[in-house]
């Protein structure tokens, strides 16, 4: 631990972080979508390929739609019931109404909720993700042809790091 001071004099803790051990890399991979209508894709497969080729053992990943009216969500990927009660929840608490302005108004709505980025954390050369969860690619505008973007962040082992 290392001791700082705080303004005004008091003394804190601090733990010590060294980030120069090992090689640490960061990389951005882009994948594309195409929706066909309003719904959840499974994009967990593009993510862990990402991660692989990153090569990055221990670290994180970032998964960021850039798109207004589209969304990144973690959630059960093994029923695919769940998805479909996600969708009608959605419907019921934004729905279409004549009171909106803009032509896409629910859309965004939903996308605001769902949040435009989600973070998993890399162990091993692998996601940590629970038992039956997938990561989505949330459309509420389709369809359309869309991205997403992955950035890798993390350790690799000595000698692979590689700046991209």
């Amino acid at each position: 631990l290392c001791t700082k001071k705080q303004p005004g004099g008091r003394a804190f803790d601090c733990p010590q972080i060294n980030i120069m051990k090992g090689k640490y890399q960061m990389e951005k991979f882009e994948y594309p979508v195409r929706t066909d209508e309003e719904g959840f894709y499974n994009v967990t497969r593009q993510v862990r390929d990402a991660v692989g080729k990153s090569g990055v053992q221990d670290g994180v990943c970032v998964i960021y739609s850039p798109h207004t009216t589209a969304g990144i969500t973690i959630n059960e990927n093994a029923d695919p019931n769940v998805v479909k009660d996600m969708l009608f929840g959605l419907k019921k608490t934004f729905p279409d109404r004549p009171e909106y302005r803009h032509m896409e108004g629910t859309a965004h709505l939903k996308a605001s909720f769902m949040g435009s980025s989600a973070t998993v954390l890399i162990e091993n050369g692998g996601l940590v993700l629970g038992t039956w969860q997938g990561i989505y690619f949330c459309e509420f505008d389709g369809p359309r042809n869309r991205r997403f973007y992955v950035k890798v962040l993390g350790s690799v082992p000595q000698g692979e790091a590689r700046f991209c």
